[in-house]
């Protein structure tokens, strides 16, 4: 054999050889060579509303920030849907087309984003389920344990009532928009404490868990039983707890009955304080936070999810999603101090603005 044919021989194998291990590197798709948090890498970030005060104060922030500790040179790419789950898919096309390596997905409607989901994992995009469990293949989740929070909402209720929490008393029952699964899971949870020990004469799912929509529901149902024909109200979050007292003021109903809340946002805190709202649910948002930013990290270097996902949760298209449920606390007048000042969510100055200096002062927050 010539030289020239020697080297020709050796120039063909080689990149035979070159050409196959580049097919290998392809042949499981985009996932198939994890991430590295040395050289970063993009995440994406889809939230589902900014109606809701927690989604842009809290929820994008503190992952934002636990992100950039764990890998400083990952770059977030953020979306909000402002509640439109037509806008979300389309959101979640330009994060796969932007090259994200995983995706936080907060949705908007947890069925209609099932192609989305499927359409990320075909391309091999990981996906943390974020508060609110879609359906699809995601890969990990977490939240709050949404059943336990609507049982403490209703037990917070009936402690508030006190000796008019009867089966012979009537409540308003105010449940959150039926395209998110957790308003299903607060009801339910609710109801599994209330019935029997109240009579529920109304009860809504209120659209897009706007305070307007609460708010016309609660005027309804206040003129048809009356100013004295219901003694609270069950409210499945602070911001539709705004417009149920605001119905119930305009109503000229005084003293205002016990109203529940959820997401100890400030307002709903302060409402807490005056006296004007019975309860709220303290999240820590900071822990639903550091756990979705883990998953992520984890997720797209390959990592095994054991260290932050303590236990599973099954939607109805995936069982067995590896999930992360964080603790909640019913808060009232007497905890503020021991849940959101001392969480980090508020400060007191933050709080006891001078319309609330001397409700605070009463009830000794200082």
């Amino acid at each position: 054999m010539n030289t020239t044919l020697r080297r020709t021989a050796i120039g063909v194998v080689a990149v035979s050889m070159a050409l196959s291990v580049a097919a290998c590197g392809k042949a499981g798709g985009s996932s198939s060579s994890a991430a590295s948090v040395s050289s970063g890498f993009k995440i994406g970030l889809a939230l589902p509303e900014n109606q809701t005060a927690r989604y842009e104060a809290y929820d994008r922030p503190m992952i934002e920030k636990k992100i950039s500790e764990l890998c400083p040179k990952c770059t977030v790419e953020y979306e909000n849907a402002t509640q439109n789950a037509n806008t979300q898919q389309q959101q979640i096309d330009t994060l796969i087309n932007d090259g994200v390596k995983v995706i936080i997905l907060d949705s908007v409607d947890y069925k209609a984003i099932q192609p989305s989901v499927q359409k990320a994992h075909d391309k091999g995009i990981k996906v943390v389920a974020y508060d609110r469990l879609a359906q699809g293949p995601v890969d990990a989740y977490t939240s709050f344990d949404n059943y336990k929070v609507g049982q403490q909402q209703a037990q917070g209720l009936l402690t508030a009532l006190g000796s008019k929490a009867t089966p012979n008393n009537k409540i308003i029952m105010v449940n959150g928009d039926p395209g998110d699964p957790n308003a299903a899971q607060f009801k339910a949870g609710a109801l599994s404490v209330l019935k029997g020990k109240i009579d529920i004469a109304a009860s809504y799912d209120t659209n897009g868990w706007l305070a307007n929509n609460a708010n016309q529901e609660v005027a309804g149902a206040v003129t048809r039983l009356g100013n004295n024909g219901f003694v609270g109200v069950y409210s499945a979050n602070d911001g539709m707890a705004a417009g149920v007292i605001s119905a119930l003021q305009a109503a000229h109903i005084n003293p205002i009955p016990p109203v529940t809340g959820q997401d100890s946002q400030l307002d709903g805190v302060q409402r807490v304080v005056a006296g004007l709202q019975a309860l709220s649910i303290y999240k820590p948002y900071r822990d639903e936070a550091n756990a979705a930013a883990e998953m992520a990290i984890d997720l797209a270097t390959g990592k095994s999810l054991s260290g932050v996902a303590t236990g599973t949760s099954n939607s109805a298209t995936n069982k067995g999603i590896p999930s992360e449920l964080i603790p909640t606390t019913i808060l009232t007048q007497q905890n503020i101090q021991q849940t959101v000042i001392s969480g980090g969510l508020y400060t007191v100055s933050q709080i006891c603005t001078p319309q609330y200096a001397a409700a605070c002062a009463k009830i000794g927050l200082k």
